[in-house]
């Protein structure tokens, strides 16, 4: 893409100086200089035309509709339901709340089974619901729950069953499908990671009753804080219409039990911004994969997640496994390093939701039944990308790798003394 494009359309980066490692000695985690003066972060946010979004907040302000449905956010909702094929889509304040509204109309209760293998809220959102996640375990190929393992935790209080899509890949839907008809259980999806995603040339959203994204800031698409409900089912949607606004039917019927989950006007901007410059974000996310796929590829021990390049992917997770046996030196240590280096990487999902509370208090077994979700937890390491990286930057943390992995034994030695 040409640099002139990228500069209009994205905030200009400073230039960050680096230091490349010559010798284990210049390493900072030996007191040396880090490689980059400034810290390299996962999801640091990507912004879109500013320009243009400055516009649209000086127009939200001359309306003097702040809130409750207004244009921008009526706007945004139809783009995204344009965007996606789906018959409705509504915008909320942010992807934790989504959840508990999508669990709340589906009438779910009792038990839920949800993979472990996720972001915390993905199981705080049935809790606070007053419901009890049921972690099932992972496909170590796919990082998306095991639809082998399902049918096995299924008890008379299971209600439904909420898959994710970790790192914007799809989760096994037919087979997912199948056992929830089967079973006569609910089925939603929390597609935090997989706005802009397809499955089967079919865009994530319209699977399950319902599913839910994210767009915080650390999200490659963002509207500041953030998220959305999206299901092509009539009912479903208008009874999540009535939820997010304390159940008004109109301007004083309250008909339904509602709280106030609403997406305000600047965030719906931002979103709307955003949309513009979709296509160029994806760009740079699938720029920098290719990059790092070239650059890492030949590590022993180490593998990079791939993306079905036949479907519609966001490229916005660079995913990378560690296997110590061959490597010969850990995923914690490398992660040591990096930060040291002011390479924010992030091991993600460390340590899994079932270590976490309250549920290991609840249910301090329950990594017994999830060997996959544990192996995956110690090995997993979540890289830079995105729009505030460059390709020089992407060019020396793959160096920096290849020079770690060169000199494992020497640096293993030198901090065991």
């Amino acid at each position: 893409m040409d640099a002139l494009v990228l500069d209009m359309l994205f905030w200009k980066k400073p230039e960050l100086m680096t230091m490349a490692k010559l010798d284990v000695n210049q390493m900072a985690i030996f007191g040396g200089r880090p490689t980059f003066s400034e810290k390299l972060h996962v999801g640091r946010p990507n912004i879109g035309n500013r320009g243009k979004f400055t516009q649209r907040v000086n127009d939200i302000l001359d309306r003097r509709w702040l809130t409750n449905g207004g244009p921008c956010v009526q706007e945004f909702e139809r783009k995204i339901e344009e965007l996606l094929g789906v018959r409705h889509c509504i915008v909320v304040c942010n992807a934790t709340i989504a959840l508990d509204i999508a669990s709340r109309a589906l009438g779910l209760r009792g038990e839920v089974i949800v993979p472990s293998f996720t972001f915390i809220a993905t199981a705080h959102a049935l809790k606070w619901q007053g419901i009890t996640p049921v972690f099932c375990d992972v496909d170590p190929s796919t990082h998306n729950l095991d639809p082998k393992r399902i049918e096995e935790l299924i008890t008379p209080r299971t209600t439904g069953i909420l898959g994710v899509h970790v790192w914007g890949r799809p989760c096994a839907v037919e087979e997912l499908t199948e056992i929830a008809a089967h079973h006569h259980l609910q089925l939603m999806y929390d597609a935090a990671h997989a706005f802009g995603c397809s499955y089967n040339n079919k865009m994530v959203g319209n699977f399950g009753a319902v599913e839910v994204f994210s767009f915080h800031a650390t999200k490659f698409f963002n509207t500041f804080e953030g998220g959305a409900v999206v299901t092509n089912d009539d009912e479903l949607a208008s009874r999540i219409r009535l939820m997010i606004n304390f159940g008004f039917k109109n301007y004083d019927t309250v008909a339904y039990l509602g709280i106030n989950a609403k997406m305000n006007e600047v965030s719906a901007a931002m979103g709307l911004t955003g949309l513009e410059s979709l296509d160029e974000f994806i760009s740079v996310n699938q720029r920098h994969y290719k990059s790092y796929q070239r650059l890492l590829s030949g590590l022993p021990g180490l593998n990079m997640i791939q993306y079905d390049e036949a479907e519609k992917n966001n490229y916005q997770y660079i995913v990378i496994e560690i296997d110590e046996s061959v490597s010969h030196i850990s995923r914690d240590l490398i992660n040591d390093i990096l930060h040291a280096e002011n390479i924010l990487s992030r091991r993600y999902f460390y340590p899994g939701c079932h270590q976490m509370e309250p549920y290991i208090s609840d249910s301090p077994n329950a990594g017994l039944l999830l060997p996959e979700t544990e192996n995956l937890t110690e090995k997993v390491l979540q890289l830079p990308t995105g729009t505030a990286l460059g390709e020089k930057e992407v060019h020396h943390i793959c160096e920096l790798f290849r020079f770690v992995f060169a000199n494992a034994s020497e640096i293993r030695h030198r901090l065991r003394r």
